[in-house]
């Protein structure tokens, strides 16, 4: 199988030492970095604040686009949904409700990455923020109806992501006959 920068990234996703300096990626973190302790973090409301994510999982101040990546992925990681199924930011000592269309992130790409461990591959999904996910049976492939048959994934904090169409239809190249695809050992249906 042809490696990919994609494949590389997701499979140094797993390593938490830093190589040659660089900051260390984490898998199953939304943003690729050490994740945050959000569920331990019991801070007041402060309110609302106008920050809004799109149904392209783009950003939003006031209006207009955050288009730093690194701000986008800062937010990203402070990210969480509550019980009342609003996303809040939070921090230890506040949290502040944000607007989310349809789905917080997005699945940019998915590339199957070899495990020479237990010689299984798997999907690693890469996410708008910079987060590495494996398909999994935590993270699930669910059908969104408001997406034209894609589908999306659950993440920590109550998040999910939803695929991009370029991501969709490289998932839907992978699949077999059956419509399935494998990660892990396991199956997932795209249908």
């Amino acid at each position: 199988m042809a490696d990919d920068a994609f494949a590389r990234l997701v499979r140094v996703a797993g390593s938490v030492s830093a190589e040659g300096g660089s900051p260390p990626l984490f898998s199953g973190s939304v943003n690729g970095r050490q994740p945050y302790p959000l569920d331990q973090w019991k801070p007041s409301n402060c309110g609302y604040v106008d920050i809004a994510i799109d149904r392209d999982g783009r950003w939003f101040h006031e209006g207009s686009e955050i288009k730093r990546i690194d701000l986008v992925s800062l937010f990203a990681g402070l990210l969480r949904r509550e019980d009342d199924e609003a996303y809040y930011l939070v921090t230890p000592g506040e949290k502040v409700e944000v607007s989310v269309a349809l789905h917080p992130l997005m699945v940019v790409d998915a590339t199957r990455v070899d495990d020479a461990t237990t010689s299984q591959s798997r999907l690693g999904l890469i996410l708008n923020s910079g987060g590495v996910f494996y398909l999994n049976d935590e993270t699930g492939l669910t059908p969104e109806p408001a997406a034209a048959g894609a589908a999306f994934i659950s993440l920590p904090n109550k998040l999910t992501a939803l695929f991009t169409r370029a991501a969709w239809y490289r998932l839907v190249d992978m699949a077999d006959d059956n419509g399935c695809v494998e990660s892990g050992g396991q199956k997932y249906s795209l249908l």
